[in-house]
């Protein structure tokens, strides 16, 4: 690997700001805010969604069904699948 050519990667913490969930992890991104963390002062990057507050990961996603072309002619012209 060259050196010099490649961005600091270091410890910074994550804060969802819709729930105010906090986690740690390794980024390039860095921020003049700082919060403690388990006892240690880390860059604090806000984000707008994580999976403390993503619909897929909380349980409620809305699912939508597209009916299909022969269910719509189906419904258009009254028949049933029955």
């Amino acid at each position: 690997m060259k050196k010099g050519i490649h961005p600091d990667y270091h410890q910074v913490v994550f804060q969802d700001s819709s729930t105010g969930f906090k986690f740690l992890s390794s980024s390039t991104k860095n921020s003049e805010e700082t919060v403690e963390f388990e006892g240690n002062t880390y860059p604090l990057i806000r984000v707008e969604v994580t999976s403390d507050s993503h619909p897929f990961y909380t349980g409620k996603q809305k699912f939508t069904q597209a009916d299909g072309a022969v269910d719509r002619f189906n419904k258009k012209y009254g028949f049933s699948n029955n």
